[in-house]
């Protein structure tokens, strides 16, 4: 079902605050608008409206597709960061008052490092609270839901459907320090739109428990399964789909225990976890490897697996277009 009214809300953490229905509403709207970029149709709804992208961290990706997708909708993409602006010495209160009366929208990415967990989400609740324009999350240190967003509309293409069908969010081992975001998003996302999910990690890599218990409560509503293992083989074994990524411990995160001079021995600990070919045969004959991307290639993943048959990262790093396409459309430019 369609749901209106979207218009000016927040994007920050959907995985807990949008309904199903809204979140179909976006990958309805994604579809579409993915339709109408293939056939040349304009589809310039944000005619005249701008967005101001704030990056608190580096991005390829995230910062490409917003601003493409703006400009495709007919809107303009302020690129800001701390080397150019205030943003890291102003209060956020004030920043976020006038961005809201010069433009539409205000995205913002930080994922802070050497920091306490939860920081960053915390940053983007300050933009929200002092905000009145749509704040959207374009990642922070507990969720990525425009990436979350572009990878269930990746396994619709792929799958065709949700039911019946296995998600294995697996760690990999990898030499930087990556936030827990995709994991957490993709295990409540999935739990949400009806997929048995398997949650793998080796026992020091385990995630926040609110994000699990939330993710167990989605599934059982959906009346599916919710599994956590320490067993790599037991994560791929059947699945549809699989997405190996590294992230930090949030025990380690949270207590501020984790240094870089520890990721070479916890990587080297389990090197087993590394993506590939041995792994993928024991999915599913049709099944699909994610990735977020950047990938570490050789640590996370193997070329043979990232470029095979069964890799679907440049679709999916193509739908953060059409995905943020949709979420900009409903929350800045839909019906009031």
């Amino acid at each position: 079902m369609v749901q209106t009214g979207l218009y000016g809300k927040h994007w920050v953490a959907p995985e807990l605050e949008w309904t199903l229905e809204e979140l179909e509403t976006v990958l309805d709207v994604a579809f579409d608008l993915k339709k109408k970029y293939a056939q040349g149709i304009p589809h310039r709804y944000l005619e005249g409206k701008s967005l101001f992208m704030i990056f608190y961290n580096p991005s390829t990706r995230t910062r490409n597709s917003f601003e493409c997708g703006m400009t495709q909708l007919g809107g303009h993409a302020n690129f800001l960061d701390l080397t150019t602006t205030w943003i890291e010495s102003e209060d956020i209160k004030d920043t976020a008052a006038v961005l809201s009366r010069y433009g539409h929208g205000i995205a913002v990415r930080c994922c802070p490092a050497g920091k306490e967990y939860g920081t960053g989400h915390n940053v983007i609740r300050a933009y929200q609270k002092a905000s009145t324009v749509p704040v959207i999350n374009m990642e922070d240190d507990k969720f990525h839901p425009c990436q979350g967003m572009a990878d269930i509309m990746t396994i619709k293409e792929k799958m065709r459907k949700f039911e019946g069908k296995k998600f294995a969010m697996c760690w990999a081992p990898g030499h930087v320090r990556a936030p827990l975001a995709v994991a957490q998003t993709s295990i409540l996302l999935m739990t949400r739109f009806g997929m048995d999910v398997t949650l793998a990690h080796p026992p020091e890599y385990d995630l926040d428990p609110e994000i699990i218990k939330k993710a167990k409560e989605y599934s059982e509503e959906a009346g599916t399964e919710f599994t956590i293992t320490n067993n790599v083989e037991e994560a791929y074994q059947g699945a549809d789909v699989v997405y190996p990524k590294s992230w930090i411990s949030w025990k380690l995160y949270r207590e501020g225990g984790f240094t870089e001079k520890l990721l070479p021995a916890h990587r080297n600990k389990y090197l087993n976890w590394t993506c590939k070919p041995e792994l993928i045969d024991l999915c599913n004959k049709k099944s699909i490897y994610m990735h977020c991307l950047p990938a570490v290639r050789g640590e996370e993943v193997v070329n043979e697996v990232i470029d095979g048959p069964h890799s679907v990262v440049i679709d999916q790093a193509e739908n953060r277009l059409h995905a943020q396409k949709a979420i900009m459309a409903l929350t800045m430019g839909g019906s009031r």
